[in-house]
């Protein structure tokens, strides 16, 4: 079997969730549950009407693919709501940045020890001809446990770097629609942005394998928004990764 890739293209950069692992639907329910409990709260005490976060429409725009602060962050102020930062410590009643995000990290937590991390099989199948035919691959989260979801899912031997939410605070990396992650996933891996595919789901993912320069950006199709993706600047969209692997 062969990949149905570029010549020149020797490494592939893969996001996690929502590309390799089946964890986007178990991210977009526990956002779900953070954003709703702070907008009911606020709802109380403002008087404001209850307009819930959809999983789906406001997942995709405000909160796939980007780290944590971020995403709490874009969703609140396309409601209008400025919220202070806070700090790492705040609990999930403080009503800042932190405070939604850290209730949102222990829900997911909890989601993936009761339900498991489950791996995508065509994904598998594309990492698996990857490693024989020599190629270099990393993978790419905004999120800081993307490691234990590696070890749970079994993947750890199938990349030669991983460029997480801990590694991007730690090097000061701005996260997506920025190509800083993708870049220094490209850089550990010593091969040029030219060189590399990104694996992306989210619009901002592809975003950032377009402005990174890399030599193929393909869009994986996860929820139906494909012209989405092609639109946000991905070469080719696919509905598995799959379907990248000739017999």
């Amino acid at each position: 079997m062969r990949l149905r890739l570029p010549e020149a293209i020797s490494a592939c950069l893969f996001d996690l969730d929502g590309v390799v692992t089946r964890t986007a639907g178990l991210h977009a329910a526990a956002w779900k549950e953070a954003f709703d409990e702070f907008l009911e709260r606020r709802s109380r005490r403002t008087s404001e009407n209850f307009v819930p976060f959809d999983q789906v429409s406001d997942y995709d725009e405000y909160v796939d693919g980007r780290p944590r602060l971020d995403g709490a962050r874009t969703f609140t102020r396309a409601r209008g709501i400025e919220l202070p930062v806070g700090t790492p410590e705040d609990p999930a009643e403080c009503s800042t940045l932190y405070g939604i995000a850290n209730h949102k990290n222990a829900v997911v937590l909890a989601m993936m020890k009761t339900r498991g991390v489950e791996v995508y099989p065509g994904s598998r199948r594309f990492l698996e001809v990857a490693r024989r035919r020599a190629l270099s691959t990393a993978v790419i989260s905004s999120s800081a446990n993307a490691r234990a979801v590696l070890e749970a899912a079994g993947l750890e031997g199938f990349f030669d770097a991983c460029v997480d939410g801990i590694v991007a605070m730690e090097a000061h990396l701005a996260g997506k629609p920025a190509p800083d992650t993708y870049l220094e996933a490209a850089r550990r891996l010593h091969v040029a942005p030219r060189n590399a595919a990104v694996f992306e789901d989210a619009l901002a993912g592809v975003e950032a394998g377009r402005a990174g320069g890399f030599g193929l950006v393909v869009g994986v199709d996860r929820t139906g928004q494909r012209a989405e993706l092609a639109a946000h600047g991905a070469d080719v969209v696919v509905d598995d990764v799959a379907e990248l692997i000739d017999p």
